[in-house]
């Protein structure tokens, strides 16, 4: 499915849910973000102020603050994404499309920093592939952190398909957190290769392989 189609299927179908419906999933992915190893282990955390329906992160930005992590939150600066330290959850103001972000009084921290980066998006595959709402601003400002174990994807079960043709541009996460699941990307793709390889071997041993 093209791109744009699936970022419109998928915009919709996070719209229609209910409010019970996307703060009850939100919290069950909360919870399994905050159980995973990688958070624990965290000093410097980047969350995101969520908007139209994504996955809610206020349980985890409460929860890392309480527990003496720096946490950090995406701000806009002429079009380019940077990291602000948030020193409080009442030391927000609304920033570029009404998102809430920390005030200037927040330090930028660099995105190499932070042990874990969390990411909202529209839709992702099980090679970590992401659709976001088409302005790159993540694609830019975390690419180079590719590969690391730090991209950290949260959304809700239906959003994440089997494949999205990516772009050399597009960012890949690492780790895939929904209400249902957790899937690491590097383990995914050897299971799907694994999988492909059977196929493969299973296909050459028949009679119509020979």
């Amino acid at each position: 499915m093209p791109k744009t189609k699936l970022r419109r299927v998928m915009l919709d179908r996070r719209k229609a849910l209910s409010t019970d419906e996307y703060k009850g999933k939100s919290i069950l992915i909360q919870q399994r973000l905050i159980s995973l190893e990688e958070y624990a282990a965290a000093k410097v955390v980047a969350l995101y102020s969520s908007i139209h329906n994504e996955v809610e992160m206020d349980m985890v930005m409460t929860h890392a603050l309480s527990s003496g992590k720096k946490v950090v939150l995406p701000t806009m600066s002429d079009g380019v994404l940077l990291l602000r330290e948030l020193t409080g959850v009442s030391n927000m103001r609304q920033g570029t499309f009404g998102i809430l972000e920390p005030c200037e009084s927040g330090k930028i921290v660099d995105p190499c920093q932070a042990d874990i980066i969390v990411l909202p998006g529209i839709a992702f595959d099980l090679s970590g592939h992401r659709v976001g709402y088409g302005k790159g601003c993540y694609d830019k400002a975390l690419h180079r952190l590719e590969g690391e174990g730090k991209l950290v994807a949260v959304c809700y079960d239906f959003q994440l398909v089997d494949e999205i043709m990516g772009e050399p541009h597009d960012v890949r996460v690492d780790v895939i957190v929904t209400e249902q699941r957790v899937v690491y990307v590097c383990q995914s793709e050897k299971t799907l290769q694994s999988s492909a390889s059977k196929t493969m071997l299973s296909d050459s041993e028949s009679p119509e392989g020979h």
